[in-house]
């Protein structure tokens, strides 16, 4: 194996969608924003994946890639940190996503809760499609070929992890194995020197007994903490971890993102299938003027009602936007119907079109110069693709296929 693995990186993705609301921002973006901080990020515009629901209608999706990426800087994703791609611009992704089609069952896929879930949703769509079928391969494809450590997700995308997961088990399993493998990993771990040989051996203990994640993590931080640490036996020690097998593709660990309630205007869930977002960079004034006819809670038919504040979808956004003191003067204003709906709002009001503006000026250059978009995500994908022809060398190696010239 001649692939260098990466350590402590992060990989997640969005369909284009064009301009993103709250929801969006609350959902996800904002936490890739504190994340590039803390890890090696990758994030990328999940295309092809549009594709899987939106294969009829095609004539939005390059707009839609531009309004995303600039709404990403917008909200504070850096490039010079973090890579940002287009998933189609890196071809390695369908590369990898057929020969996993090859080793995976057909069951595996057809099991996935959002499959059927999603049939029973957009029943106005044809999705008796191989594609729309195979997508959570094709999001296995994307997250194992960066190799990543962590993947960042709400707890309604555990399942699409977990199969990935399972996916990097059975390739490893198949292609891993290696003669005098257990030798070699023990021959491999003196080179952690005392300490961190004795560290690794607790960890691997720990992460077999009892499937300790926490374990497994520092076991991959021990070895990839010795850049030295010839490649092969880099390898085994990752492998060694979790079995008897080289870890070609490294099994992704999840990581919970907190994902707060964010309501739309009616009271639902913030979607633009329902038609009540607050866009990221909608104007001030139409963002106040959404939000002051925004549901409330039912009870209150007159200014005179006392009101339940738990009842209330503005209460929601008074959780992600409102320091304590000011939430304490809702609950006590609402519950004695000491403030109205209105004045309960323009706090929320305030801080929404605050964020906005903020918003609006961090992209106006990018606006204003349409050129910087393409040049942002040539060079992420330029960086995308060196990560992802190392990883399809090792698994193309490991396959008996002829490697690339």
């Amino acid at each position: 194996m001649n692939s260098t693995t990466q350590a402590r990186r992060v990989l997640s993705g969005m369909r284009p969608t064009g301009q993103l609301h709250l929801g969006n921002y609350h959902g996800a973006l904002k936490n890739w924003v504190t994340l590039q901080h803390q890890y090696e990020g990758y994030f990328f515009v999940a295309d092809w994946h549009a594709l899987t629901t939106g294969y009829e209608d095609t004539s939005q999706l390059q707009d839609n890639i531009r309004e995303m990426v600039i709404d990403w800087l917008a909200a504070g994703i850096d490039p010079q940190l973090a890579t940002v791609f287009v998933q189609s611009q890196v071809p390695e992704h369908a590369e990898l996503h057929l020969l996993l089609s090859m080793v995976t069952p057909l069951g595996w896929l057809e099991r996935v809760p959002t499959y059927k879930d999603q049939q029973a949703q957009l029943k106005d769509k044809d999705l008796a499609t191989y594609g729309f079928l195979g997508y959570p391969l094709l999001q296995s494809a994307d997250i194992l070929l960066y190799r990543p450590e962590f993947v960042p997700v709400g707890e309604d995308q555990v399942a699409h992890v977990e199969i990935t997961r399972e996916v990097a088990r059975r390739f490893n399993f198949l292609y891993g194995s290696e003669p005098d493998f257990a030798k070699k990993a023990e021959k491999a771990l003196r080179l952690l020197g005392s300490p961190g040989a004795g560290q690794y051996a607790q960890a691997r203990r720990r992460y077999q007994e009892s499937g300790d994640p926490a374990a497994l993590i520092e076991a991959r931080a021990l070895v990839r903490a010795q850049p030295a640490l010839p490649e092969a036996d880099r390898q085994r020690l990752l492998g060694y971890v979790e079995g008897l097998n080289i870890s070609i593709l490294p099994e992704p660990q999840v990581l919970l993102t907190p994902t707060p309630k964010v309501p739309g205007l009616d009271g639902r869930k913030m979607s633009k299938s329902y038609g009540n977002t607050i866009g990221l960079r909608e104007e001030p004034d139409q963002i106040a003027k959404k939000m002051r006819v925004m549901q409330t809670d039912p009870a209150r038919v007159r200014r005179t009602d006392p009101g339940d504040p738990q009842k209330c979808p503005v209460w929601d956004l008074h959780k992600i936007y409102s320091d304590e003191a000011t939430r304490s003067w809702v609950v006590e204003g609402c519950r004695s119907a000491g403030i109205g709906c209105l004045e309960c709002k323009k706090p929320v009001i305030d801080r929404v079109v605050a964020e906005a503006t903020a918003m609006r000026a961090r992209a106006l250059p990018f606006q204003q110069d349409p050129a910087r978009i393409p040049a942002v995500l040539e060079e992420g994908a330029e960086r995308a693709r060196a990560a992802a022809r190392a990883t399809l060398d090792d698994v193309r190696q490991a396959m008996n296929l002829k490697a690339r010239t």
